[in-house]
């Protein structure tokens, strides 16, 4: 397979990405094309499937055209977690899929764990408490809000699978999305007939399960025609945006953890058995290893809050160097950002607070701060809610001796040396940031046999920096800003917020 090239795709919030990967691990071609986000309501999330594809074959042919002599061999897919592609039998799109920041199932949420006897109870089926981004109570959303759909309804999809079934005609999905759903047995990898059964839904709507890097079907002559790819080519089953992007910088065995900045923020630890937060903070999850699970705490709102403060307070920068100015400006200013706090919950939070109905804040200035100390707030904000879910993690017994970084956060020495600050940690990063649709294309390769399994895959492609340390005392200097940052959160509750007040 020296000439071989696997290709990696990842359906992302913000874009459609397509990599092309050697057996070395090599970046042979890479793109992105970018999709558009639709919000009808405040706190409302959604997409068209039919824009996944049509992102999808263009990003496919730019890599092609990148590298027309190449031979792809195997097709590897990830995406957004616990986002609804609603199919009628026909295999139709019946309306735009409900994405996993959209906040509008909090009475179903409430539904569901009422119905199967309480939050504890769901704790034991589902490893996870009824939240709104999650899979399951959209379906239930649909069948209260629009009766018309979901009597069309015949399989719901998750994004990846949505497009591995445009490019084979499969209809399948793998426990690391499935185990996102809240219709999934995550203990005992199988769907939950108890749940299902509670709630009065079918379960012929939900696709069969197979292995993040078994092949579960094949390019079909008419995904041929419109893709270049070859027909026949075999599709893994890949896995859930946060679980590849974990096996792509080869945090796929305990002991490991990874803090990841996309449009929403993560920590991941992986297990190698199912444990459950007490409380639920934080999300217990199938990884893509067969017999590994990860737990998870999510920041709904990383990378976005801050495209959103550079969009809105940025705008008279030159759009290809406001990232790096913005970096400098907030650099320029001392650990605290003078008082001013910024809380990052513009769609809600999950971790710790799990609360769809919070927004975000900046408290605390004044006609002292310049934008530089809001540049800073906004990043340190983002820093300390990440901080609230290594915090969980550490407190479960998951304590890392450094953390590996990637995404936005990985980018710039200020960014980096800013994490290792606020966590109090040395930290460390990969020597490829192409994020999940590389993971993706790792387990493309296992899928034909190029490595023994995942890990074998990543000890292959993967070369970590040297460790970065913070400097004395820089951890302490956090202390204040993090509790203020902590305190602050009721100024983030929506009611408190509304115009009627």
């Amino acid at each position: 397979m020296a000439d071989s090239l696997f290709l990696g795709l990842d359906v992302g919030t913000s874009g459609v990405k397509a990599i092309l990967v050697s057996q070395s691990g090599e970046v042979a071609a890479t793109a992105t094309t970018p999709l558009s986000l639709s919000t009808p309501r405040p706190g409302w999330a959604e997409q068209d499937p039919a824009a996944w594809w049509d992102a999808t074959l263009a990003s496919i042919h730019a890599v092609r055209r990148a590298r027309p002599d190449a031979t792809v061999v195997s097709v590897g897919v990830s995406g957004q977690m616990h986002s609804s592609v609603f199919l009628d039998k026909a295999g139709s799109v019946i309306r735009p899929a409900l994405l996993w920041c959209d906040g509008r199932t909090t009475a179903e949420c409430a539904e569901i764990t009422a119905a199967v006897g309480g939050e504890d109870r769901l704790r034991n089926l589902a490893c996870n408490p009824a939240l709104e981004g999650f899979t399951l109570p959209k379906v239930l959303w649909l069948r209260k809000h629009e009766p018309e759909a979901y009597a069309r309804l015949a399989t719901v999809m998750l994004p990846k699978d949505y497009i591995r079934y445009r490019l084979t005609g499969a209809i399948a999905t793998d426990p690391s999305d499935a185990s996102a759903t809240l219709m999934y047995d995550t203990a005992n990898l199988r769907w939950s007939d108890e749940i299902l059964k509670a709630v009065n839904v079918s379960r012929s709507i939900v696709p069969d399960v197979g292995g993040s890097s078994d092949v579960l079907g094949r390019i079909t002559a008419e995904a041929a025609a419109v893709t270049t790819l070859p027909a026949g080519t075999p599709v893994v089953g890949g896995g859930a945006d946060n679980a590849c992007g974990a096996a792509g910088v080869g945090v796929v065995t305990p002991g490991e953890v990874v803090s990841s900045w996309g449009t929403s923020g993560t920590v991941l630890a992986p297990m190698m058995e199912p444990r459950v937060d007490p409380k639920l903070r934080a999300h217990t999850f199938c990884h893509v290893v067969p017999g590994t699970w990860y737990m998870m705490g999510v920041v709904l709102s990383a990378g976005g809050a801050f495209s959103w403060y550079r969009d809105q307070f940025a705008r008279g920068m030159d759009s290809r160097t406001a990232d790096r100015k913005l970096d400098e400006e907030a650099a320029s200013v001392r650990a605290g950002s003078g008082g001013v706090t910024f809380l990052p919950y513009l769609q809600g939070e999950r971790t710790p607070h799990r609360d769809a109905a919070a927004r975000g804040a900046f408290l605390g200035l004044s006609l002292a701060h310049t934008r530089a100390h809001a540049t800073r707030a906004v990043l340190e904000g983002i820093t300390f809610a990440l901080r609230d879910s290594l915090t969980i993690l550490q407190d479960l017994g998951l304590s890392p001796s450094h953390l590996l970084l990637t995404g936005g956060g990985a980018k710039s020495p200020f960014l980096r040396r800013l994490q290792s600050e606020v966590f109090g940690l040395p930290i460390t990063t990969v020597n490829r940031e192409e994020g999940p649709a590389y993971g993706a294309a790792l387990l493309g390769a296992v899928g034909v046999g190029a490595f023994a399994d995942v890990a074998a895959a990543a000890r292959a492609t993967l070369t970590r920096a040297p460790l970065e340390h913070p400097e004395e005392g820089a951890h302490q200097a956090y202390g204040e800003p993090y509790a203020r940052f902590r305190q602050s959160f009721p100024a983030a509750r929506a009611e408190l917020l509304s115009p009627d007040r």
